[in-house]
């Protein structure tokens, strides 16, 4: 209750100043921004040219090393927490308390990138004068780095001292460790510690939006068993259809019923069968033996599901095992999902959070920011902290393109602009 009364009195003041110009304080943190942008764009060169692929925990840790110093030169009590127990490199977490009658605000980032070190993707380069190319320069270096210019902004005013801030930049937000009770634990913890989540992903790296909703994701399997024998005998009474065919009915039902329904993917990314077959999820592979003439035994299929809230999850899931569960003669089957990210639904607080920070944005003379279409954005770290804070918003980070790709750029011309807007939509919401 003391939370909510806290979100809803300052919500209350906001509601009144949105529209209001630029404070001199605030003018004092833009230019501020602009004074140590070079210095910023050092910074990011640098962490984009240490390889954190998921896996190269060494980099991840000097991802993290890289930053910690400059979290601490502002007041943070700011640590790696070593991630050995879910089979990752750790986590950076920073902490700074203030006045308890201030929000309570969660910032998210992310060390690690997609490129491992054998990529050939491995080094910062200028494109032209307002684009530069490197190995998570969007995705998300940049932001972790804008983060961080906006929070010394803060500080250089005064305005940071009675903040109430924690900073969860995980190790493993591009390949997630198990299980995610561990591997998710600090995300969550701040979660229900904050009012507030703000997260400085890329979004969909146009600069005039931002995600107030994200889908989940999350695997599944389906194992499908049916009696081998003959092919000439298939269909008989006590032989029945076979696995192969049994896959294809489920496979096309998913299609036919399920397509339609708004915001919601799945996608059968590999199918194994046949009369012998071996499946390692972990490498994403298999092999399969199977004569044409004889009635498949096994077939195996390994997708993705996505939806956009808890119940839309829960209600196609629920679906998918009823259609599963309609089998063909002397067929079985069974289907499994895995734990993932948890879908972002879109909710009131998060709209009026957007309301805010594109309120800010226009007064910096930076035009409207409006929601991206959830169809457009992936899973993210935020969707871990969104059913437990008031308000949550991410794609504050980095404008760019290209990202999960060797020609993943960044528009390094945005970098000052969105620092200044996530300065000072920290320092209103703090107000």
């Amino acid at each position: 209750m003391f939370k909510k009364l806290i979100v809803v009195a300052f919500t209350i003041v906001l509601t009144a100043n949105v529209n209001a110009q630029l404070s001199d304080v605030e003018k004092r943190m833009a230019a501020h921004i602009d004074e140590i942008n070079a210095d910023g764009m050092r910074l990011l060169i640098e962490s984009v040219n240490i390889n954190s692929g998921t896996m190269n925990f060494e980099g991840v840790h000097a991802t993290a090393e890289h930053m910690l110093p400059h979290f601490r030169e502002l007041g943070f009590n700011a640590y790696f927490e070593e991630g050995s127990t879910w089979n990752r490199a750790g986590h950076l977490i920073a902490e700074h308390y203030g006045s308890d009658e201030a929000p309570k605000i969660l910032l998210i980032g992310h060390l690690d990138t997609v490129f491992e070190p054998d990529s050939p993707f491995q080094t910062y380069e200028m494109v032209n004068d307002t684009t530069a190319k490197g190995p998570g320069i969007a995705d998300m270096k940049g932001g972790n780095i804008i983060m961080l210019q906006a929070l010394r902004a803060l500080k250089e005013v005064g305005e940071l001292e009675d903040m109430n801030i924690r900073i969860v930049m995980t190790g493993d937000e591009e390949l997630s460790g198990r299980p995610l009770s561990l591997s998710k634990k600090a995300l969550i913890d701040a979660a229900k510690w904050a009012d507030i989540s703000l997260g400085f992903e890329n979004g969909d790296g146009n600069p005039k939006t931002a995600n107030i909703s994200r889908r989940g994701a999350m695997g599944w399997t389906l194992t499908v068993t049916g009696t081998p024998a003959h092919s000439s005998q298939v269909f008989r009474e006590d032989i029945g259809a076979g696995a192969i065919f049994e896959v294809s009915r489920i496979l096309n039902a998913f299609y036919e019923e399920l397509r339609s329904e708004e915001f919601l993917t799945f996608n059968p990314g590999r199918i194994i069968g046949g009369t012998t077959v071996t499946h390692d999820d972990g490498s994403s592979s298999g092999t399969t033996f199977g004569k044409t003439n004889v009635v498949a035994e096994t077939a195996i299929v390994a997708g993705d599901l996505r939806a956009l809230s808890p119940e839309q999850e829960e209600r196609v899931k629920n679906k998918m095992r009823e259609i599963v569960g309609r089998n063909l003669p002397q067929t079985s089957a069974v289907i499994e999902f895995d734990e993932g990210y948890p879908p972002m639904a879109p909710t009131d607080g998060n709209r009026e959070l957007l309301e805010i920070y594109s309120a800010v944005s226009e007064d910096l003379g930076f035009g409207e920011v409006v929601a991206v279409n959830p169809l457009r954005a992936g899973a993210a770290d935020v969707s871990f902290t969104a059913t437990y804070v008031d308000m949550a918003i991410d794609a504050l980070g980095m404008s760019g393109t290209d990202g999960h790709t060797v020609n993943e750029l960044g528009y390094i011309n945005q970098f000052p602009r969105q620092a200044k807007r996530a300065a000072i939509l920290l320092h209103r919401l703090s107000q």
